[in-house]
């Protein structure tokens, strides 16, 4: 989300080198979990075969055309932001386009069950973006899920509230993304594992998806959930701000640069702070995988870890390997 984070010179992966988090609650039958790198590994009796998918986040796509100089005033700031940037590995410059290519090129190389584009692909809802995107994974033919971020629906000064306006470019622009899925929350199942992505790009939890979440959850098969927007861990800043308990409008700083409504006066909603108790007392939940922040993190909270890739933007992505364990 934070332009300063993600043009760093050679910006670092996490310093965790072989990073093994065991099963800390012996009746959650969570198997255990391994990073290395931008590498995560589940290891759980469940799976049935070894397999991988690819996830990835914040690509800040700016491409646009004669379509969208009408929004030019809506869409400026941020057209801007991330047009060169430093390869999360490298330290060589790159650029949003290149990195989402070269992503999708390594994702066919690891012959990944899956990609999953976890918010912010596109800086702003474009349609030359969106159908770049389209082509891209239409040449690529690679089995993918969509949710978005707090950028790709987001018109900077457009008149409304953070939910219409989602709704509005999601059925305007960005529709061809799901694949007749719905938007806000959507699963796959690989190989007794199942993926499931949800829409908190505007930092919420609906009561729809909370009953989604649950009857999910009620499969008792082992899930990989994938947000946008992080879910508050203990000390971390407001870019976790799903379920931050410090999430209002007096510790909004940046909705008038980014021209949007304020944070509400009281927070959360009770659904919001309802799903967060959740998701960290799931027995059947692997772990969770996020974008937003742009720095790589790792949190792991009742035994359940949060994993936070570096952005696309810059070339991050990750392999997340599920690997079956007697």
């Amino acid at each position: 989300m934070k332009r300063r984070n993600i043009l760093k010179s050679g910006m670092a992966l996490l310093s965790v080198s072989r990073l093994k988090v065991p099963n800390i609650a012996s009746e959650q039958n969570r198997g255990s979990f391994a990073l290395d790198g931008n590498v995560v590994r589940f290891y759980h009796s469940a799976i049935k075969e070894r397999f991988n998918i690819t996830m990835l986040a914040d690509t800040h796509l700016f491409k646009d055309d004669e379509r969208g100089v009408p929004f030019q005033q809506f869409s400026g700031r941020m057209a801007k932001a991330y047009n060169q940037t430093i390869h999360f590995q490298t330290g060589t410059p790159t650029n949003p386009e290149e990195s989402f290519r070269k992503t999708l090129e390594i994702a066919k190389q690891d012959q990944s069950k899956l990609v999953a584009l976890i918010g912010d692909i596109f800086s702003f809802p474009s349609e030359a973006a969106v159908e770049w995107v389209a082509s891209q994974l239409k040449e690529a033919q690679l089995p993918h899920l969509y949710v978005t971020g707090n950028h790709d629906w987001h018109y900077e000064g457009m008149e409304g509230s953070s939910h219409s306006l989602r709704d509005i470019w999601i059925q305007k622009r960005l529709r061809p993304m799901y694949q007749n899925n719905h938007p806000l929350m959507s699963t796959r199942e690989i190989n007794g594992i199942r993926f499931l992505a949800l829409d908190n790009s505007t930092y919420q939890i609906t009561p729809e998806q909370l009953a989604f979440f649950r009857k999910e959850v009620v499969t008792q098969q082992p899930i990989v959930l994938m947000v946008h927007i992080p879910l508050y861990a203990p000390e971390r800043s407001l870019g976790f701000g799903c379920g931050h308990p410090k999430w209002n409008a007096q510790n909004d700083k940046n909705y008038q640069l980014e021209r949007r409504e304020r944070w509400p006066e009281t927070g959360h909603s009770q659904t919001t702070l309802q799903f967060h108790k959740e998701v960290f007392s799931c027995p059947n939940l692997l772990g969770i995988l996020a974008g937003h922040t742009h720095k790589p993190t790792l949190d792991i909270v009742n035994g359940i870890p949060q994993v936070i890739t570096p952005p696309n933007a810059a070339g991050g992505y990750l392999k997340v390997e599920l690997v079956p364990m007697s």
